[in-house]
């Protein structure tokens, strides 16, 4: 069982706030900069300090054109910082399409499985998440764009597959989560006509996570570089939080708190 909860997740009125953790040299936004262990716990707790409400720790790049790496070697990035992690007292989350990593980290305290191929890439991750009693954020991916379909219909179609395969597994509705999955696989254009709509996800009847921050559909329309994409990443999640939003997924977490907060006052209930 999980030895935290995220209460009122589908109807809370604040979204929750995920800070990134990643221990990598290579990740697309702050590769190197938390990959040694006292620069992770420091950061770590600079996000809890500014409201952060998840950490999301990730010791594998998702980024386009990025190496893929060894269970071993994620691991071994893992292992020196989670028990550390797990004693801040805030809810851990582990950024990971491999099943073993996921057991692993959820042994080791971790309450969520942010899996970023939505339990289809590693067949035994079902099984091995509902094992764990942890949540599952599902998230939509492609392993290339395709200008040509329609990217709702297919997010729906994914979402369909990866809730068939996490209920067939055991795993309870309201630990499901969804992701549509800004910047997998899609094109710019697409990636705003999933903003344009992101409340029509909530026909699946799942908690929706967004992680939009510093991406390159943000880089695309102000022409700017990694670092300086802030404002807009602001911008976009607040977008998202105002069609339901129930978790955003952030690199600077004190402005996204105060925007959630703000987005909360206006009385907007996450569904």
């Amino acid at each position: 069982m999980t030895a935290y909860t995220l209460p009122h997740l589908r109807t809370n009125k604040t979204a929750h706030v995920m800070g990134i953790l990643n221990v990598t040299p290579d990740s697309f936004s702050d590769g190197g900069r938390h990959d040694a262990h006292d620069k992770a716990l420091g950061h770590a707790r600079q996000m809890i300090h500014e409201g952060a409400q998840i950490l999301d720790l990730g010791a594998e790049s998702t980024r386009p054109g990025a190496q893929p790496v060894s269970l071993d070697a994620e691991w071994n990035r893992i292992d020196p910082v989670i028990d550390d992690l797990v004693g801040l007292g805030m809810p851990v989350s582990i950024d990971t399409y491999k099943a073993e990593i996921a057991r692993r980290a959820c042994e080791r305290g971790a309450i969520i499985i942010n899996d970023v191929w939505g339990l289809q890439k590693d067949p035994a991750m079902p099984e091995v998440a509902a094992a764990t009693g942890a949540y599952v954020v599902m998230m939509h991916n492609r392993l290339e764009a395709d200008p040509e379909i329609d990217i709702l219909s297919d997010i729906d179609r994914w979402f369909e597959a990866s809730m068939t395969l996490a209920d067939k597994a055991g795993i309870p509705s309201e630990l499901q989560i969804l992701d549509p999955g800004f910047g997998f696989g899609k094109t710019i254009d697409q990636n705003f006509q999933i903003l344009n709509r992101l409340e029509t996800l909530h026909k699946h009847g799942r908690p929706l996570l967004v992680g939009a921050s510093r991406k390159r559909m943000i880089g695309a329309v102000l022409n700017v570089e990694t670092d300086d994409r802030l404002f807009g990443s602001l911008a976009v999640h607040t977008l998202a939080l105002q069609k339901g939003a129930s978790i955003i997924r952030v690199h600077d977490v004190l402005p996204h708190v105060h925007a959630a907060k703000m987005v909360s006052a206006t009385g907007q209930e996450h569904v």
